[in-house]
């Protein structure tokens, strides 16, 4: 008699080079969209290499790949420069012939989101961080193997022909790819040159996270959680977000260190959504990798470490932990830096997180807190995924306020995450 074996697959011995179905969707060939997923590996021996799966291709030409000839080095220390650059030209931009009203010293590019009254500043800007952000992918895919540059004309081309393509850079180097850009001069505007206003883009998990998530009953409403520093209360729209939170779901608001931790050692965390609102740096502690860390109202610090302990004895046990995460504070949106330091929103997705969105700079607060209202306004409704949303609000607030740094916000393993009350 024929016997129904029961196959529990614990391990990838494909490397990822075997494509799934997206997270949160049940059938991508159904949505129209295009997908395109980037591997960039490092390995000691081999150094760089680079695969692109182009879904709407025919199968013989869905697959290319090649041998980068520079350096994690060389690449790492490029994303450095991209962010020192925004930072520089845009969040620390001081304003030396300000107008009638406006005080000397100010810096008008950070104190306020509606930048229309600077947009020939701005302008001048833009292009110059576009020719940056095009820097890095032309360093990357630079060399003279005819390989590499059959690689190089396909990526390009792909990249600045298509639109709307949904792109996934599953990468052992975790690039701030939004701000990233084709060449600036084959585009009519500058602005359409970022692949975060081309394209829905996110920075994949190299390593699948296998926490068994146990299933919720059917909600009529959302959960979610505000973590918040209560100095930044009256800053910009942050009572707004509250607001909204508060009328569209049901609401948990921590203001101590140790009220997330306990809630992160509970079984079952059944938000939909965690929204941070709060600082975050990077703590040098005279070792070669520095910390990221944010604070809430008290003076504890959390990181990755801390989130992982509280966690790590429920490990092999039943549990829910499965929320969208808006890490709304300086520098989140870095994964890892170029030494693989464990960071917070790496290790959220790991313990089972459906996505991290959080900003590659020092974000403005006033800008922040109008991010924040905008993205949750939408994601609340079901109607859209956080890809989506994301390349919208970039769009968005390019057209109406020409202000890029939407742009600086990045997804983590978040591009089809969408709130979903009858999961």
């Amino acid at each position: 008699m024929a016997q129904e074996l029961t196959v529990e697959i614990v391990r990838n011995p494909s490397s990822g080079y075997t494509v799934p179905p997206p997270r949160g969707e049940r059938d991508p060939a159904a949505s129209g969209h295009r997908d395109l997923r980037i591997l960039l590996r490092h390995a000691e021996r081999d150094g760089l290499t680079v695969t692109a799966f182009a879904s709407w291709l025919p199968p013989r030409e869905q697959w290319r790949g090649a041998r980068l000839e520079t350096t994690p080095q060389t690449l790492v220390s490029k994303a450095g420069t991209l962010r020192f650059e925004w930072k520089r030209l845009v969040v620390d931009h001081i304003d030396d012939s300000p107008g009638p009203g406006m005080r000397i010293g100010g810096r008008p590019l950070s104190e306020q989101t509606d930048l229309t009254g600077h947009s020939a500043l701005v302008e001048t800007l833009v292009k110059n961080l576009a020719e940056e952000g095009f820097d890095v992918l032309d360093v990357m895919l630079d060399g003279n193997d005819p390989g590499l540059r059959s690689f190089r004309a396909f990526l390009l081309d792909t990249l600045a022909q298509e639109e709307n393509l949904r792109i996934s850079f599953d990468s052992d180097l975790p690039l701030p790819w939004p701000m990233l850009a084709v060449d600036p001069s084959r585009c009519a505007d500058p602005w359409d040159a970022f692949l975060g206003h081309r394209h829905q883009v996110e920075q994949a998990s190299p390593a699948y996270s296998w926490v068994e998530q146990m299933a919720l009953e059917p909600r009529r409403r959302a959960v979610t959680s505000l973590n918040t520093d209560t100095t930044l209360d009256r800053v910009g729209r942050a009572s707004d977000v509250r607001d909204l939170l508060d009328s569209r779901s049901h609401l948990t608001v921590r203001t101590r260190a140790e009220d997330l931790l306990d809630a992160l050692n509970n079984e079952v965390l059944p938000e939909d959504l965690m929204y941070f609102w709060c600082h975050g740096t990077f703590m040098d502690e005279g070792t070669p990798d520095r910390r990221l860390v944010i604070k809430l109202s008290d003076a504890d610090l959390i990181d990755s470490a801390k989130v992982r302990r509280r966690r790590r004895p429920l490990r092999g046990r039943p549990q829910r932990f499965k929320p969208f995460v808006l890490l709304n504070a300086c520098h989140t949106g870095q994964a890892a830096t170029g030494t693989h330091v464990d960071h917070l929103g790496a290790a959220l997705i790991d313990l089972g997180a459906d996505g991290v969105l959080g900003p590659q700079i020092e974000i403005p607060q006033v800008f922040a807190s109008e991010y924040a209202y905008s993205f949750l306004e939408m994601y609340l409704t079901g109607l859209h995924t956080a890809g989506e949303i994301s390349q919208i609000l970039v769009r968005a607030f390019a057209t109406k306020f020409r202000n890029p740094l939407a742009l600086t916000y990045s997804l983590h393993c978040g591009l089809h995450s969408r709130l979903d009350l009858a999961s």
